[in-house]
């Protein structure tokens, strides 16, 4: 009966990660087979922190926060939890062995949300780490499959993706975060007066990141680079987009890409894939 709640958990995280996030949910189709599920339990715990953070207005998130990293570390203790996404989780890091340091660092970033922060540069980099970064990490454990040299090979690439897209979201959702959720995440900004001298900056700092991690990309095991591409080009896309549009209508405006619009990046991106395009 074990194996059916397991299968159960894993079906949470899948939904999960269809259900908050299209682009990475493509990705991940295009992962062989046997990276679907653990990559789906990586999404599905990050992002039920994240959702407490973002989304859970009404009730004691520093509770809930304090909870969920008690919750995680009996489920990776015990190896099970009645919370099936951490149920699924915990099956990944033993499956990976995935380091804690990785997982407590993740959670770090996630409490720094607490609390309305204006970030200089260190705990902007410290952020950054924490919320995307080790999560980049957390990821090429599964790729890497045990391999400890194509780990330590590929990890500051990894780390590069990460942040990239993380950096995205953050150009992406700059109104919410400012606006509704008081974060300030790119240090020496005014955000009250975002400059399109401002912005260029911070879209160099991106440029760079992309970069590096696209040399990573083309080094990755066969059975992750395809899906990995798949997010790399849809994440570029809309960063190119973004950094199209003037300061001003960023800051006003969420910048997206429409689902059907995704169908077509995904089918453009397998054809660089296959064509050694990348």
């Amino acid at each position: 009966m074990k194996l059916l709640f397991d299968n159960l958990s894993a079906s949470c995280s899948k939904k999960t990660t269809k259900l908050y996030s299209t682009s990475f949910s493509l990705g991940i189709n295009f992962l062989k087979t046997g990276f679907h599920a653990p990559i789906y339990g990586i999404y599905g715990f990050v992002r039920l922190a994240d959702e407490i953070v973002d989304s859970f207005h009404d009730y004691d998130k520093q509770f809930l926060m304090e909870k969920i990293r008690k919750d995680t570390e009996e489920a990776i203790r015990d190896k099970i939890s009645i919370n099936p996404i951490l149920n699924s989780f915990q099956h990944v890091v033993h499956t990976y062995n995935i380091e804690w340091e990785l997982i407590d660092t993740f959670l770090n970033s996630m409490e720094m949300d607490l609390k309305k922060i204006v970030y200089n540069s260190d705990s902007y980099e410290q952020y950054i780490l924490g919320s995307a970064e080790v999560v980049g990490l957390m990821c090429l454990r599964v790729f890497a499959e045990g391999d400890e040299k194509t780990y330590n090979d590929l990890k500051p690439f990894a780390m590069k993706l990460g942040a990239a897209f993380q950096k995205v979201n953050f150009l992406r959702d700059l109104r919410a975060d400012y606006v509704f959720l008081g974060r300030t995440y790119f240090p020496g900004v005014n955000f009250e007066q975002f400059s399109q001298r401002e912005k260029e900056a911070i879209q160099m700092e991106i440029e760079e990141d992309f970069r590096q991690a696209l040399a990573g990309i083309k080094r990755l095991p066969p059975g992750a680079r395809r899906g990995v591409y798949l997010a790399y080009y849809y994440y570029h896309k809309l960063f190119l987009i973004i950094k199209n549009t003037p300061a001003e209508k960023v800051m006003n405006t969420r910048i997206r890409i429409a689902d059907h619009n995704k169908i077509g990046l995904m089918f453009r991106s397998l054809l660089r894939h296959q064509f050694d395009l990348l």
